[in-house]
């Protein structure tokens, strides 16, 4: 058995009893736990492996940019006279 360093999640909430501030993580064999201090609660938690990033105006490369490229008209303003 691996040794478990638990670790506090601040503001979680125990699905079960609904305190607040009892929710631990730690690992155990490879896989990932959260449990209530208080009511015993234990779960494995499944992560994602691979999370796509969202694709914003920082990590487009520059062909993506020069694809997207859309030129916007207004019409011209009027003055306050007319």
């Amino acid at each position: 058995m691996s040794e478990r360093k638990r670790r506090f999640i601040a503001g979680a909430v125990c699905p079960r009893c609904a305190e607040m501030d009892k929710i631990v993580m730690y690992s155990q064999e490879g896989k990932d736990f959260r449990e209530c201090v208080s009511c015993g609660f234990k779960e494995e938690m499944r992560f994602q492996k691979q999370v796509r990033e969202l694709e914003t105006r920082v990590n487009q490369t520059e062909e993506m940019k020069k694809s997207d490229v859309q030129v916007l008209q207004f019409p011209p303003l009027k003055n306050a006279d007319d």
